[in-house]
């Protein structure tokens, strides 16, 4: 009976989410952050490092030559899904985050939880059509990724004269899958921090210190030193994402990115923290006033 209006409400949020311009504004961060630091920074790297201006060393040197060739080849459609799942760890992840914790915690900014919860469906029901929602937005916003990727990638085979081979449906098929979980996995952080904390500001603060300066800092400065924060952090959500993305061909140099774990445990690792952020989520914003 609860969850009787769920379709309706679904509806509901995603006009919210296509009417609100600030959504729109993150996916448009989202993808000029994927295509300038996964494309077109490297290609311009690449013609810098093809174009020596003397005589340079040969083939199989190590010189400028080689690597401009292997900057090339991480370009070209082959690399079409650790492209674009790359990012997701720390950079498209922070914006994820703050996608979650617009959805949610805006309703406490604007007092709309309390009309919502009044004189529409019970809470369960008003919570799971905002996870319906972002859902459906981190999908969209995950192939639009690939869909740009592929475009670049393409662009960049047939300015070069490369040949073109995409990756197999399957492949496509696990890598547009994997990027939504770890996509998801940080919306419903911010969810749990936008719950938590009831408000916008303070939970994409902390969310962003979290993805961008804490987890960095354990993984390139305590790891190293202390075995057990090397040994803590195959548990923790960024270390298994990256590890994830890592297993499927994103570039070890990617900030975020490194087999810390197997692709499996990660897979798992990385779901098991979408549905306890979920269900905490839930959890509190069922029990608790929201005056």
């Amino acid at each position: 009976m609860a969850f009787r209006r769920l379709p309706d409400v679904l509806a509901a949020e995603l006009v919210k989410l296509v009417r609100r311009p600030a959504n729109w504004l993150l996916l448009a961060v989202a993808l000029v952050l994927s295509l300038t630091f996964t494309y077109l920074v490297p290609y311009a790297g690449y013609v810098d490092g093809a174009e020596p201006a003397g005589p340079g060393p040969g083939p199989g040197s190590g010189g400028p030559a080689e690597a401009a060739g292997d900057g090339l080849t991480g370009l070209l459609p082959a690399e079409l899904v650790g492209n674009s799942i790359g990012g997701l760890p720390i950079f498209l992840g922070a914006i994820m985050l703050i996608l979650g914790v617009l959805t949610v915690g805006g309703e406490y900014g604007w007092g709309t939880w309390k009309t919502l919860f009044t004189q529409g469906p019970p809470r369960l029901a008003g919570y799971a059509g905002k996870l319906g929602t972002l859902a459906v937005a981190t999908l969209v916003t995950v192939l639009a990724i690939f869909v740009l990727g592929a475009a670049a990638s393409a662009g960049v085979a047939g300015i070069e004269g490369q040949p073109v081979h995409w990756p197999s449906p399957g492949e496509l098929a696990v890598g547009v899958g994997a990027g939504w979980l770890v996509a998801m996995m940080w919306a419903t952080f911010g969810v749990l921090l936008a719950v938590l904390l009831r408000g916008v500001a303070l939970p994409v603060g902390l969310g962003l210190v979290w993805l961008l300066a804490v987890q960095n800092l354990l993984a390139s400065l305590a790891a190293p030193l202390l075995d057990w924060v090397a040994q803590a952090q195959k548990g923790l959500p960024g270390p298994t994402a990256g590890s994830l993305v890592a297993a499927l061909g994103a570039g070890p140099g990617t900030p975020g990115v490194e087999q810390v774990v197997g692709g499996g445990q990660a897979a798992l690792t990385v779901a098991g923290y979408l549905v306890g952020f979920a269900l905490l989520a839930g959890a509190v914003l069922r029990r608790r006033d929201i005056l």
